[in-house]
């Protein structure tokens, strides 16, 4: 199996959200991070970053949203874009594990029309919630024609420990990340915003944007056992550890 780390976009933000005793006028640029993970069994997707089209005009996409998060990319550093550089097209893709329904994780599953995007039940149900616009969960993005697969609690993929859904909530509801085990570079967790920036881990920092504290906790007490016995943590917006990472077709494996 090879582990590809494709750009799904990159935003700016006020700093704050994510370090809370930063200058409120501090600003910070993340990348946003997504997967292809080619196993033997199909093509998978781990998030889909941001919807080519906030390129141009994100406001008409996102509304309100994109005055906090702000698309600073260009129009071919998207998820479906991206899959060029390793031959393949949005088609070829199977599944899509979606960690959460925020427009930068999810915002290109639409594209993907040939694979099923599985979830956690918990997830698609904050999706659904009364007022769910103002917690970030935006139906023109999330709620495309793809079939669902609903999982509850910790799911082998395939069934062969190579790539383990694991859930991580906190940060929403439902949040699931995967833990990838390959041949020959080790394990991996995809965090994604359950460890948004690394000093979630190293400095207990709890972001401003996180839904529940007492479940980021617990959660982040897991993803320590889980680094601990030797998987490598890959968060969802840290620019530092992005820099340092393989992209595109220098694969992982």
């Amino acid at each position: 199996m090879k582990m590809h780390v494709l750009s799904g976009g990159r935003l700016r933000m006020k700093k704050h959200v994510y370090e809370p005793s930063a200058d409120r006028s501090e600003m910070i640029e993340l990348p946003v991070s997504c997967f292809l993970l080619r196993h033997p069994q199909g093509n998978v997707m781990f998030d889909t970053g941001c919807h080519p089209s906030v390129v141009s005009d994100a406001e008409a996409r996102w509304g309100g949203v994109a005055r906090a998060m702000a698309p600073i990319m260009g129009a071919g550093d998207n998820a479906a874009s991206q899959l060029k550089c390793v031959g393949l097209e949005p088609d070829d893709i199977d599944v899509v594990v979606c960690s959460h329904f925020h427009p930068d994780h999810c915002g290109c599953n639409g594209l993907f029309r040939k694979a099923t995007v599985v979830v956690s039940a918990l997830e698609l149900a904050a999706a659904r919630a009364e007022n769910a616009v103002a917690s970030g969960y935006l139906p023109v993005d999330w709620d495309q024609p793809n079939p669902l697969e609903l999982i509850e609690g910790e799911r082998d993929l395939f069934g062969d420990g190579r790539i383990t859904l694991v859930p991580l909530p906190g940060h929403t509801p439902g949040l699931t990340g995967a833990l990838v085990t390959l041949d020959r570079d080790g394990a991996f967790l995809l965090a994604s915003d359950a460890v948004s920036l690394r000093s979630a881990l190293d400095r207990d920092v709890v972001p401003k944007n996180t839904w529940n504290v007492d479940a980021h906790v617990k959660t982040i007490a897991e993803i320590r056992k889980i680094e601990a016995a030797g998987a490598v943590v890959l968060c969802g917006h840290d620019d530092a550890q992005w820099q340092s990472l393989r992209k595109g077709a220098d694969a992982y494996q």
